[in-house]
């Protein structure tokens, strides 16, 4: 079934929607925490058209044989997984506006799924940024951001904090962002790295966060949290809380959520003083509280994986390397290395054959810089990524 779009410029939107790497501060986000992500430039490309109906929507996806055909009016849950980012967009967008109508959409991604750089925001944000400048809905950032959080939540099953959907939407070229996930207050850091680059190896061992553990190790944390807060009597926050305070309750927490308590405290205390490394460009201290960050989520809360755990521990024999860890929700998944962009071609040669011998799986790699957030594109019908 192929898909007719018009080409007059007022009916056609042309969307640009990035993934993201979080150079550290992992599972902070959902627990009122920091995080350092970036947008980077491997991205989601959509062009969306009104299609004259008022509530028939099809959405193709190349690659995908199928098209997913949804009535604005009768929103249910999809047959594949990418169907239902896309619906719980348009369920959260009907709830918010009356504007949107029918509309045809063909997108082409180069986001590797699966692979913790968020593939899912990019979609979730680059759908609803597209639909908000075709319909002029009048929705600003922010709440783009959060609608597309809330898909996840409520299609998809994902209990994901901000920081993806924030990261493909406000990214900024050549900077990190620091988010404070409570209050919401960012800024810019400029990313300077060179002559280093950012490294992504791909596990290729998938995961998928509704069916893993990211939603038990966020109820273990909560509950952990609440142990804590109640004991002494403050408001239920890590930020209220401190290491003395988990200490003391240890016995009463027990080890799984004292581990998991202690890690949230720990890694963002770990991603304040990345934000100040990467300021002052000191890329050797950066690259050492990355390999801390990968030892915490490893063994404290937990969400890594023996490939994961083995490609960290290689890069330690590479002196052009200076850091590396497991990014995205874990079990699978990239680790990002922070290497020498000369160092580069030799040692995924070298990783490659030893993940291969060791798991009999191939490595993929890709490197990555901070990238430009969600945004309309300037490339002509023609020029546009479909064949």
């Amino acid at each position: 079934m192929g898909i007719t779009l018009t080409k007059e410029s007022s009916d056609v939107i042309q969307v640009s929607s990035p993934g993201r790497i979080n150079l550290i501060g992992e599972h902070t986000d959902y627990n009122d925490g920091f995080v350092l992500p970036a947008a980077i430039d491997k991205r989601i490309y959509m062009r969306l058209s009104k299609n004259g109906t008022k509530t028939t929507c099809r959405i193709k996806s190349r690659g995908f044989d199928s098209v997913l055909v949804a009535d604005l009016f009768s929103l249910k849950p999809g047959t594949e997984g990418w169907h239902n980012y896309v619906l719980g967009v348009l369920n959260e967008l009907q709830l918010l506006t009356q504007g949107l109508k029918g509309f045809d959409c063909e997108m082409y991604t180069e986001v590797p799924a699966g692979s913790g750089v968020s593939s899912s925001a990019a979609l979730e944000c680059g759908l609803a940024y597209g639909l908000n400048e075709l319909f002029e809905l009048g929705l600003n950032k922010w709440q783009l951001i959060k609608l597309s959080q809330r898909a996840e939540h409520n299609f998809v099953g994902t209990k994901c904090g901000i920081m993806d959907q924030f990261s493909s939407v406000m990214g900024k070229k050549d900077h990190a962002m620091l988010l404070d996930c409570q209050s919401l207050d960012f800024e810019y850091i400029p990313t300077k790295l060179n002559p280093y680059v950012i490294l992504m190896l791909n596990t290729n061992v998938t995961h998928n966060l509704s069916t893993s553990g990211y939603n038990t190790r966020r109820e273990e944390s909560a509950s952990g949290l609440k142990i804590i807060t109640d004991h002494f009597g403050v408001k239920n926050s890590f930020r209220e809380i401190n290491m003395e305070m988990v200490e003391e309750c240890r016995e009463l927490l027990g080890d799984v959520r004292y581990r998991r308590c202690s890690y949230i405290l720990e890694e963002n205390q770990r991603v304040l003083k990345a934000a100040k490394a990467l300021k002052k460009n000191d890329l050797l201290e950066l690259g050492e509280l990355l390999y801390r960050s990968h030892k915490g989520q490893s063994e404290k809360y937990e969400v890594s994986c023996p490939e994961l755990d083995f490609l960290v521990e290689f890069s330690k024999g590479t002196k052009e390397i200076l850091g590396s860890r497991m990014v995205g929700g874990g079990f699978g998944g990239c680790t990002l290395n922070l290497i020498n962009k000369d160092a580069v071609v030799d040692y995924v040669e070298r990783a490659s054959i030893a993940y291969e011998k060791k798991f009999k799986i191939k490595l993929s790699h890709f490197v990555t810089v901070p990238s430009q957030g969600t945004s309309i594109t300037k490339q002509t019908y023609d020029e546009f990524k479909f064949g």
